[in-house]
């Protein structure tokens, strides 16, 4: 487990910028940690293994020291993975923290909830709120009814767009979501 070089820093954090916006500093230097036997255990941090990313305690990447690296399966909330192409893609493991500081946010009706979990985008007939301003390409974390992070996005419309747009237009393609635990389990 390493940290993270400047190129894939930069990666990352652009990635995150998307979903989260100026709560990327709360996510990166405000966030403190209370894991771990420690008085102070620190801050999170980002560490790389395999070419995974995980957010991670200070304290419990100080411990992690003592196991090697061949044995070391993973370690704090795996946010994303590097592909063999150098493109960082979120995974699903990380919706918490990017639910927990989404700028832009969408809730769906319940009727439209199962067809996002099996991976489809989500329609315009399905949304049941929408948060101001977004933008096409912004990233959105999407919601049900009873506020229950289901999964992210990106927007294919904008706020304004969608209040004209007819009920089977595409306002969000599916990028993650929670329903990935039951269809890729093997690769997760």
């Amino acid at each position: 487990m390493r940290p993270l070089d400047e190129k894939e820093t930069t990666l990352v954090f652009d990635k995150l910028y998307k979903l989260v916006g100026n709560n990327l500093q709360k996510i990166v230097m405000e966030n403190p940690s209370y894991e771990g036997p420690d008085p102070n255990p620190g801050r999170y941090c980002f560490r790389l293994q395999k070419n995974r990313v995980y957010y991670v305690s200070e304290s419990l990447v100080k411990r992690a020291t003592n196991i090697k690296r061949e044995k070391l399966v993973a370690m704090g909330t795996q946010i994303g993975k590097f592909t063999k192409g150098d493109k960082f893609h979120l995974t699903i493991q990380g919706l918490n923290l990017l639910a927990a500081n989404a700028k832009h946010k969408v809730w769906l009706k319940p009727t439209s909830e199962m067809s996002f979990l099996y991976g489809n985008s989500v329609l315009k007939g399905g949304v049941g709120r929408i948060t101001e301003n977004i933008q096409v390409n912004d990233g959105v974390v999407v919601y049900s009814m009873a506020d229950v992070p289901l999964g992210f996005g990106v927007a294919a419309k904008s706020t304004q767009d969608c209040r004209k747009m007819d009920p089977n237009g595409i306002v969000v393609h599916h990028h993650a979501d929670i329903g990935e635990y039951l269809r890729m389990e093997d690769e997760l």
